[in-house]
């Protein structure tokens, strides 16, 4: 090949990758919108019905959902039924990260393959990367199987910026974990000035887990190649309990669009009283803050979001949310910033009925770009719960006013600029 056309084929090479991450940075995101908001009340099994339709998601009735806030009180119930396993223990995590928690949690799982327990392990091979094969390399030697999912590799670049954000932690096929806490220190210890971070996960009986499990094998088929066909990781499950559970998981589309999405829409443009979002990274698209708006101004809706404050994790992700405050703000919602640590919970409670934890962050990567999952609940008593934290949680954080918002400062303007180029990204 002579140079002339080597040099015409390398320009044409650079030029299809410079589109590529345009078309990455500031291709538009799908427009979600709902042309009639549902006349059906949310207590009613015509809503119940539709959202599950809308999601693909299955209505499990007999479930029992039970609130572990912060990771004193989740990492202890996750190990006490981890080590009472009797026949399998499947993990699935974003962070898996190598420490004191982690640690305990290897200790665990090498002491129940040693009982014959067989425990599968998926950890995302960016979100662990800093997780080497070395520090888990005796927990395999045990016997569990550990897999990274999407590890970088020449015929995984297409796929690259797909990751697995989920948090899941099923036990026997019978007892499940699902939230937003991954395994790290971060969420148990403090440091500095800072406390431990502030996360909220469900532990989940019934045949809701059947759901969870679901999700699990999933993802270890995309990242083992294996299917998990035996019959012991899909048992028989008895009535738990009567809150009333759709287990949404979510995974992008060609067409951009996920359950996830769809899920937090829905349930936005249904609300008739009230709406509380806690969420570590606030970056809504157009189309939800919109269906915000209209939910204020057209049916009465109090909105009330706790995002974190001077903790926050990503300075960048920070400022690009503010940036997105002011529309907000000035329809009447209240953004409030969490000030002891970091706001990692994600939880959306709708009209004292409806509640969603899981994976799920308000932000783009969420909602186009990531495999996550979700559990959404129909039960007053358990909304009520998640409202305590709620309150608690305002208590400790700080209301920013439409007025503040409108000075904020040349510097952090430039900031958000910045922030607003890798939005997509975020």
């Amino acid at each position: 090949m002579s140079l002339p056309a080597f040099e015409i084929l390398a320009g044409i090479a650079i030029a299809f990758l410079v589109l590529m991450l345009i078309l990455a940075l500031f291709e538009p995101g799908l427009r979600y919108w709902i042309a009639n908001a549902s006349l059906a009340p949310l207590e009613s099994e015509d809503f119940l019905r539709m959202l599950a339709a809308l999601t693909n998601a299955t209505i499990h009735p007999t479930n029992r959902v039970d609130v572990l806030t912060n990771g004193e009180i989740f990492y202890e119930a996750e190990l006490e039924e981890i080590r009472g396993a009797k026949h399998n223990i499947n993990i699935e995590a974003y962070i898996f990260q190598k420490g004191r928690v982690a640690g305990r949690f290897i200790e665990a799982l090498i002491e129940r393959v040693g009982a014959g327990v067989k425990v599968n392990l998926v950890i995302d091979a960016i979100g662990s990367f800093a997780t080497w094969d070395r520090y888990l390399k005796q927990l395999r030697e045990a016997g569990a199987r550990v897999q990274r999912y999407h590890p970088i590799r020449w015929y995984t670049l297409p796929r690259v910026n797909n990751r697995t954000h989920r948090t899941l932690i099923i036990v026997d096929g019978r007892v499940g974990f699902v939230g937003g806490a991954g395994v790290a220190d971060h969420w148990l210890h403090g440091k500095g000035k800072s406390s431990r971070w502030r996360d909220t996960m469900f532990r989940v009986e019934g045949c809701a887990v059947t759901d969870l499990q679901s999700t699990f094998v999933e993802n270890w088929l995309e990242a083992s190649g294996e299917i998990l066909a035996e019959t012991q990781y899909f048992p028989d499950c008895p009535a738990a309990g009567d809150t009333r559970v759709m287990v949404v998981d979510s995974s992008p589309s060609i067409g951009q669009s996920t359950r996830a999405r769809v899920l937090f829409q829905a349930l936005l443009g249904s609300a008739r009283k009230t709406i509380y979002i806690n969420t570590p990274y606030f970056l809504p698209d157009r189309s939800a803050r919109e269906e915000m708006v209209r939910a204020i101004k057209d049916r009465g809706v109090k909105i009330m979001i706790i995002t974190p404050g001077p903790h926050a994790d990503h300075l960048l992700t920070r400022t690009s949310s503010r940036r997105l405050y002011g529309q907000l703000l000035n329809a009447g919602a209240q953004i409030f910033e969490y000030r002891p640590a970091m706001m990692h919970a994600k939880v959306l409670i709708v009209d004292g009925m409806w509640s969603v934890v899981g994976s799920t962050n308000f932000d783009n990567r969420s909602f186009d770009l990531n495999d996550e999952v979700n559990l959404a609940a129909f039960d007053q008593v358990l909304a009520a719960r998640l409202e305590q934290d709620f309150a608690l949680d305002l208590a400790e954080s700080q209301e920013v006013s439409y007025d503040e918002w409108k000075q904020r400062s040349v510097f952090e303007r430039a900031h958000e600029w910045l922030g607003w180029v890798l939005e997509r990204q975020q």
